[in-house]
This record gives C-alpha cells, sequence and structure tokens, in this order.
C-alpha cells in the first residue's frame, strides 16, 4: 500500500516541477518578450493538431496557429498564472481563432464539416490534439528518408509515384520506406500507452 501511494505521488510530484517550470519560463517571457520562443517550440505541434481539427485544413490551421501564436505574445503581458498547464490559454485562443476563421470563411463558403466539429466534445478534441502532437513527434524519430516519405504520403497527400519521382526513388523503394517507418510508428506508439 505504501509504494501505491508513493507510486501515485511521483507523477503529481513531477507534474508540479513541471507546472512550476512553465511558470518561470513564462514568467520570463513577459518580462522579455524575446523568450516566447521557448514557449512557442514546446506548443506550435499541440496547437497546430487542435487548429487542424477545427478547421479540417491544413492551410486554415497553418492560419489558425499563426494566429494563436500571435495573439497569446500580444496578450501574454495579462496572462495571469492560475496553476493549470499553458495549453489550456492557447487553446482557447485557438478554439476563439478557428472560430473567427469559420466565421469569416462561412461568408465565402458553407463549410459541413463546421457543425460536425461544434457537436464533438471538448475532451474528445482534447485527447485527439494529444495524440496527433505525439504522433508529430514520433515522426521526427524516424530516420530521414522514411520521415520524408511520411510527411510526403500523408502530409502532403501525395501519391506513391510522386513521392518516388520527388526522391529520386523507385516506387518500391517508397513503398518499403513507408512500410518500415509505419511499423517503427505502430511499435513506439504501443510502447507509450503500455
Amino acid at each position: 500500500m505504501l509504494s501505491d501511494q508513493r507510486h501515485s505521488e511521483e507523477p503529481r510530484g513531477a507534474q508540479r516541477q513541471q507546472l512550476q517550470a512553465e511558470r518561470r519560463l513564462i514568467e520570463a517571457s513577459q518580462r522579455e518578450p524575446r523568450r516566447f520562443a521557448r514557449l512557442y517550440e514546446r506548443y506550435f505541434d499541440r496547437v497546430y493538431a487542435f487548429a487542424l481539427t477545427r478547421t479540417g485544413d491544413r492551410t486554415a490551421a497553418d492560419d489558425v496557429t499563426a494566429e494563436t501564436f500571435r495573439r497569446a505574445l500580444q496578450n501574454l503581458a495579462q496572462f495571469r498564472w492560475r496553476g493549470v498547464p499553458f495549453s489550456a490559454w492557447l487553446f482557447r485562443i485557438a478554439a476563439n481563432a478557428a472560430a473567427d476563421h469559420h466565421q469569416r470563411s462561412s461568408r465565402e463558403i458553407w463549410l459541413p464539416e463546421a457543425a460536425d466539429a461544434e457537436d464533438e466534445s471538448w475532451e474528445a478534441r482534447l485527447i485527439e490534439v494529444e495524440t496527433r502532437a505525439e504522433l508529430f513527434q514520433l515522426v521526427q524519430r524516424l530516420p530521414q528518408d522514411q520521415r520524408q516519405v511520411i510527411v510526403m504520403r500523408f502530409g502532403h497527400d501525395r501519391s506513391s509515384k510522386e513521392t518516388a519521382r520527388a526522391l529520386g526513388r523507385s516506387e518500391g523503394a517508397v513503398k518499403q520506406l513507408q512500410h518500415r517507418a509505419l511499423e517503427a510508428l505502430r511499435v513506439w506508439v504501443g510502447e507509450s500507452h503500455d
């Protein structure tokens, strides 16, 4: 029982330390805005993944992500620490930026996906964001040739033939690199959920 209690306290202690480190980084960024770059680097993948789930479009997600960090930097002096992760504040800004984007876009075209996105729960979106951010990080661990194939095939929606041509490889080689990369990602995702 004592060991169970100790194990449950360790993650909370580590989380508390992370929050304190985050608070120091935020306060440093408030004093010197050039330090905001570290916050940007730390949260970019999560905010982008969240924006992508809200917009369903990579170009729109880029715009929403840029707007989120612009607003965050602009309003950083007004941010008050409340003991919750900084990402919660960023996600709220991103949700507002996505809503603004949808409003502007709806004047141009009707987006049926926007209605579906609003029906989803906040928790489901947050889980998807965290999953995508984790996947982005895992893709970065792949060898360069495998990473290039995955980014081109799934990030840029290119065919095997187009990817092969761009990389100067045979289509079979691209398929083999893709297979190896997906297998490695499956293993890593499995390890992270065990």
